[in-house]
């Protein structure tokens, strides 16, 4: 799989280290809700089709990303900087 950095141009996944899920929204850190963190911590959903994900060119220039990749072809849609949309309505799907 090729992942296309904006910055150093298409290169191979084993040049990137998975960062985790990028819409998953984490609670108030001054919550006591202990559902609303259970949840946050523990259940994962698991999304057939188009998924956002956090990822870092660590082989390479260092930048992270947010990749926009289809679950079920590993087709690679869009790729971003990641501070360019970070917990903003807009960055989200």
């Amino acid at each position: 799989m090729l992942i296309p950095c904006p910055h150093c141009g298409p290169r191979d996944l084993a040049e990137f280290s998975y960062q985790g899920d990028a819409t998953r929204v984490r609670p108030d850190p001054a919550s006591t809700d202990m559902k609303a963190w259970y949840d946050y911590v523990y259940n994962r959903p698991n999304p057939s089709g188009p998924h956002r994900e956090y990822w870092q060119h660590s082989g390479g220039c260092r930048a992270h990303l947010v990749v926009v990749r289809d679950t079920l072809s590993h087709e690679i849609i869009s790729v971003a900087f990641a501070h360019a949309g970070l917990n903003t309505a807009e960055g989200r799907q």
